[in-house]
C-alpha cells in the first residue's frame, strides 16, 4: 500500500525524496499562477460586448439634479436645470430683455410672483392712464404681446424652463387688456378684475390649462395669460349683466 505522504506529494507534483526541492515549489507555482491568469481571461471575456449588442446602461446617477427625471423634476418645480441661470437681480440686470420679462423686478418675489407681476401691471396701468389714450394703450397691448412672445421666450431658455414663474410680463399685458375694458371703475370693480384674473390664471381651467399644457416657447407664455384675460372680462360682462 501507498504511504499516504508519498501519495500525497506525488498527487502535488513535488518530488517524493526531496519534499522541499525548490524546482518542484516553482513549477507547482507556475502552475498556480497560469489558472489564475485564464480564470482572469475568462472573467474578462465574460464583460466583452459582443459585437451588435447594445453595451450597458450606465447605473442611474444618484445625484437629484441630474438625469432625465430629474432634469423633468426641476422643470416642474420651476427651477432651472443643470447648467443654466438662476433668476435674480444679477440676472434680470445682465440683459434688458430679462428687465421685461422679469416685469421690472416683480416677477423675482418669492411669494406668487405671478400676483406680484399682476399687481405691478396694476399700478403700471393707473400711472400710464393719464398719458395714454385709449388707442395708445390697444397699441401698447398689441406690440407688448407679439415683442413678449419673443422676449419671454428667450429669457425662459437662459433660465432653462419651459414656463419660468418669475417670467411675468405675461400677466402685466393681459391684465392691461383686462383694465382696459373695465375702466373707468371704482377700486373695488378694479380689485375685483384682479382677483378673477387671478383665479383663471393660477386655476387654469379648461381650456385655458389645454393651452397651457400644448403651447410652448415665448407664445405659449403670453396665450393662456390672454385667454384668462378673455375668460375675466367675459365673467365681468356676466355679473354686470345681472
Amino acid at each position: 500500500m501507498n504511504d499516504p505522504l508519498t501519495f500525497d506529494a506525488e498527487r502535488r507534483g513535488r518530488n517524493v525524496d526531496n519534499p522541499a526541492d525548490p524546482s518542484a515549489d516553482a513549477s507547482s507555482c507556475a502552475a498556480h499562477d497560469d489558472r489564475q491568469d485564464a480564470q482572469h481571461e475568462l472573467a474578462g471575456a465574460a464583460h466583452d460586448v459582443p459585437p451588435g449588442a447594445m453595451p450597458p446602461r450606465p447605473p442611474p446617477s444618484s445625484h437629484p439634479g441630474t438625469g432625465r427625471f430629474g432634469r423633468a423634476r426641476q422643470a416642474a418645480a420651476g427651477k432651472p436645470s443643470s447648467g443654466t441661470a438662476s433668476a435674480n437681480a444679477r440676472f434680470m440686470l445682465s440683459h434688458p430683455l430679462h428687465i421685461l420679462s422679469l416685469g421690472f423686478g416683480s416677477g423675482l418675489s418669492r411669494v406668487m410672483p405671478g400676483t406680484a407681476g399682476t399687481l405691478f401691471g396694476w399700478l403700471s396701468f393707473d400711472a400710464l392712464s393719464g398719458y395714454l389714450s385709449a388707442l395708445e394703450w390697444t397699441m401698447l397691448i398689441v406690440g407688448g404681446f407679439a415683442a413678449g412672445c419673443w422676449f419671454t421666450g428667450f429669457t425662459a431658455r437662459r433660465l432653462g424652463v419651459d414656463d419660468p414663474s418669475p417670467v411675468v410680463w405675461d400677466e402685466i399685458v393681459a391684465f392691461w387688456l383686462v383694465l382696459l375694458f373695465v375702466t373707468p371703475a371704482s377700486f373695488a370693480a378694479q380689485l375685483g378684475a384682479f382677483v378673477v384674473f387671478r383665479f383663471f390664471d393660477m386655476v387654469k381651467p379648461p381650456p385655458i390649462g389645454y393651452f397651457d399644457r400644448r403651447l410652448h416657447g415665448g407664445f405659449g407664455i403670453m396665450f393662456d395669460d390672454l385667454v384668462a384675460a378673455f375668460f375675466t372680462l367675459l365673467a365681468i360682462a356676466l355679473w354686470r349683466s345681472l
